[in-house]
C-alpha cells in the first residue's frame, strides 16, 4: 500500500473537506485516516490516504492538490509517508 499524508491548512470556509474529498474519490485516492480541527477560526485537516489505486504520479496529485487549496483558500501539502516517517523519527 502506498500511503501519503495530507495536510490542509488556512481560514475556515464552507466546503474545505468537500472539495478535497472530492478531488481524492474522483482520482481513486482511499481516506484511511483523518483528523480535522478548527482554532480560533483557522482550519486545520491531516489525513492518511491510500494512493495505490490512483493513475496519477506523485508530482502531479501533488501539484493538483496544491492548486485547489490555492483556488478554496488553504494550503495542502503532500508527503509520502516514509518521507514524512523519516522527518519525525526521534
Amino acid at each position: 500500500m502506498k500511503k501519503t499524508i495530507i495536510t490542509v491548512v488556512g481560514r475556515d470556509t464552507v466546503g474545505i473537506i468537500a472539495k478535497v474529498c472530492t478531488y481524492l474519490a474522483d482520482n481513486q485516492i482511499n481516506i484511511l485516516d483523518i483528523s480535522q480541527t478548527i482554532v480560533q477560526g483557522y482550519f486545520n485537516m491531516m489525513m492518511v490516504v491510500d494512493t495505490n489505486q490512483t493513475g496519477k504520479d506523485f508530482g502531479v496529485m501533488a501539484k493538483e492538490l496544491e492548486q485547489l487549496g490555492e483556488g478554496i483558500g488553504v494550503i495542502i501539502k503532500c508527503q509520502k509517508e516514509e518521507i514524512f516517517d523519516q522527518m519525525h523519527r526521534i
